[in-house]
Order: C-alpha cells, then sequence, then structure tokens
C-alpha cells in the first residue's frame, strides 16, 4: 500500500518530470502550470517573476488566466496578493477574493473565489511567486500549501538556470554589437587600431571611433568609461552613439564634449568617462582637439623623436560642470600623426602613470606605419603580460599622397 508520502511525491514527480528539462523557459512553466492545476484541481496557476530592480512582479506564464501575461499585467512588490507573498516570502492563502486584497484586474474579472499562493525561493532569493485559483469557494489545506510549495522550488530553480542561460547569451550577443569595429577607410588617413578588455566578460568601457560626417570633416574620438564589464561597456554603447549625433551638429569638438557632459549627466548620473575627441578639416591639414580629462596622445613627425602631445584637459564627462570647453589645433603635414590611446596601455602599479607614457612616447618613431605604431606600442607596454584593464589604441597618421593638399 502506498503511503500518503510516497503518493504525495509521485504527484509531484508528475509535475516535474525529467521531460521538463528539454523545455525553454516559457515552454517549460506552461507544461509546469498546466500539471500543477491538474495535481491541485484548480481553474487557475500562474507565474508571476520579480523584475530586475525587485519592484514589481511581471506576469510570465499562466494556465487559465491566460489574459494575465497578454495585458503584462504588473504586481508591485509588497501590494495585492501576489505583492505580499512576495514581500513575507511565505504562503498566503485568500478564501475571498475581491479588490481589496487583489490588484490584478484580470484575475477580478474572471470571477477566481479562492487563491493559494507561494514564493518562488532560489538559492535563498525569491525570484517571483506561483500561485492557483479556483473558481468555487475553497479552502486550502496545509497539504495543498505543501504540495505547491515544492512546485515552487522546482520552478524557480529550473526558471533560474534557463534565465542565466539565456542572459549569458544575450550579453555574449550585447558584447559583440558593443565590440569596436575596424575604422573605414579614408582616402589620405592610415589608421590603424586595437582593443583588448581587461575583463573576462570580453568587453569594457574603452572605445576608440573614426567617422566621416557631412561637412567634410572627420572625427576621432578615444574614451574610457569607468568601470569595467558589461556595465561600463553598455554605458560606453550609449556615450559612443551620443557622440556621434552631436558631431552630426558641429564640427567643433569642444561643442560636442559640452553637450555629451550634460547628457552624461543628466541620463547616466553615475558614470564618469574621460574622452579626447579630434576633428580633421576636409584638406587634412591639421586637427582640431578638445580633451575630457583624457591623456595626451603621442605625436609623431619625421625627423624628430616621438612626443606627448600636451592638450590641456579640462575636467571628464560627468563631473561638476567648470569652465568652457577649450579646444588645441595640431598641425598635420605629411607623415605626421598620432597615437591616442587609454590608461589600460600606460598605468600600472609598479611605477607612475606618467613614467609609463614616457616609456610609450620611446617606443614609437616617425616612418612606422599606423599599424606598425599600434604594434610597437602594445609590444613595449604590454610583452606577455595580460592587461589589467582595458585597453584601446588608435593611430593615425597622413600619408604622403596628400603633400600636395596641405
Amino acid at each position: 500500500m502506498i503511503s500518503p508520502g510516497e503518493q504525495q511525491l509521485r504527484r509531484l514527480q508528475a509535475v516535474t518530470d525529467a521531460a521538463l528539462s528539454r523545455l525553454g523557459v516559457e515552454d517549460l512553466l506552461r507544461e509546469l502550470l498546466e500539471r500543477t492545476r491538474d495535481l491541485l484541481h484548480a481553474d487557475t496557476a500562474t507565474v508571476m517573476l520579480l523584475d530586475g530592480d525587485g519592484a514589481e512582479l511581471i506576469a510570465t506564464a499562466a494556465s487559465g488566466l491566460e489574459g494575465e501575461v497578454h495585458q503584462g499585467i504588473r504586481v508591485p512588490f509588497g501590494r495585492g496578493f501576489v505583492g505580499t507573498v512576495a514581500a513575507r516570502g511565505e504562503p498566503v492563502a485568500i478564501e475571498r477574493v475581491d479588490h481589496t486584497n487583489v490588484i490584478s484586474p484580470v484575475l477580478l474579472g474572471a470571477h477566481v473565489s479562492s487563491v493559494l499562493g507561494v514564493p518562488m525561493i532560489s538559492a535563498g532569493r525569491t525570484v517571483g511567486v506561483l500561485y492557483v485559483g479556483t473558481l468555487a469557494p475553497r479552502r486550502f489545506t496545509g497539504q495543498d500549501v505543501e504540495l505547491l510549495q515544492l512546485v515552487a522550488d522546482r520552478a524557480a530553480h529550473a526558471t533560474v538556470a534557463r534565465t542565466n542561460s539565456l542572459d549569458r547569451a544575450a550579453a555574449l550577443a550585447l558584447q559583440r554589437s558593443l565590440l569596436p569595429a575596424r575604422p573605414p577607410g579614408l582616402p589620405g588617413l592610415d589608421l590603424a587600431v586595437r582593443y583588448v578588455p581587461g575583463s573576462e566578460s570580453g568587453v569594457g568601457g574603452d572605445w576608440y571611433d573614426v567617422f566621416d560626417l557631412p561637412s567634410g570633416h572627420i572625427g576621432i574620438a578615444v574614451g574610457d568609461v569607468a568601470g569595467s564589464g558589461l556595465r561600463a561597456a553598455v554605458v560606453m554603447g550609449r556615450i559612443r552613439s551620443a557622440l556621434r549625433a552631436y558631431a552630426m551638429e558641429t564640427d567643433d569638438p569642444a561643442d560636442v564634449l559640452t553637450r555629451l557632459d550634460h547628457k552624461v549627466q543628466r541620463f547616466e548620473p553615475d558614470a564618469m568617462a574621460t574622452v579626447i575627441y579630434a576633428v580633421i578639416g576636409p584638406d587634412l591639414s591639421g586637427m582640431t582637439l578638445s580633451n575630457a580629462g583624457h591623456l595626451p596622445p603621442v605625436g609623431i613627425q619625421p625627423g624628430e623623436p616621438a612626443r606627448l602631445v600636451m592638450i590641456k584637459p579640462d575636467l571628464p564627462l560627468g563631473a561638476d560642470l567648470g569652465p568652457p570647453r577649450q579646444t588645441s589645433e595640431v598641425p598635420l603635414r605629411a607623415g605626421h600623426g598620432l597615437l591616442f590611446y587609454t590608461d589600460g596601455l600606460v598605468e600600472r602599479r609598479d611605477r607612475t602613470i606618467t613614467a609609463g607614457m614616457r616609456q610609450l612616447a620611446a617606443a614609437l618613431s616617425a616612418g612606422q606605419s599606423a599599424e606598425q605604431l599600434c604594434t610597437a606600442a602594445m609590444a613595449a607596454m604590454l610583452a606577455d603580460r595580460a592587461p589589467a584593464d582595458d585597453i584601446a589604441v588608435l593611430g593615425v597618421l597622413r600619408t604622403a599622397s596628400t603633400l600636395g593638399a596641405g
């Protein structure tokens, strides 16, 4: 004779058998809810998961009450029946549902009489709520509560595992979309780049950008968002896109960085970034630069040793608004160029950053192509060491073919 405990375990196994392991999150939850309805002789079953901020529970899957999902029902954490289950982290049963204890208009409109909800807990953290409802009044038993909680625990672990897998795939796709592309080929300019992330995520907050503008000017940017990993990369992507948008409206790099700073302070209040933005005129004879707290580039010119171009820096983006941003002019004759970089290339714990910049300049020389400049910079500063921070490097040289233009 089968004991009540063994019978309960068999019923639970019928709900969470191995066949569910092959399903995706949405299909898994739908199948789970249908089996849960049969198991508890309920008319509806719903899963509501906490959003990323933990502020609201979102209807994610339902059986018998699909309108909650279709209408995107959200319940604030701590409010109503579902919010109370999540906030308390314990089962809640309501024998008579009405507007005083339930927020969801779909649940009220379906004339559900009684509900039982339990928290979905994974690794000690509430991730959502699983609840069932009946159209006829019902007093749920302790055994009902225990069984639903067992199902919820299984569902929570499976959901978190599937969600983490999807998050990793989404993060990888986002990382790839944020990685800097190779710069476009521009007549009269020799360009080369390097990008090495310093975190395991494969992407960070450093970037370079080269683009031509409707006015015939060329924009060049190198920047570094404070922090590392995916979050810094997301902020970087927004800043990079905004810089391009402002660059379409003015050829003044100080104006572009001023607008960008306002945007960062308004919409990225916790972000801080250094950026150096240069604009090369249509005749390629020189570039105008504005520096928001970034390290100075290395200047290259025939017959001279490479040297740091000491462009006076203004405050970084995201710092307190200071005096008006400034611009500097750098001539760009045939064979002349600049190497831009982020601090990950020159900063080390065992030396000052100034010493690192001087070492970088000493490793470069005139007569090298942009590609050779980048190769020499990376070899001199990294050797066989893995970078401790993100690194972005961009070399730009004016080619000899443009000698007659300026």
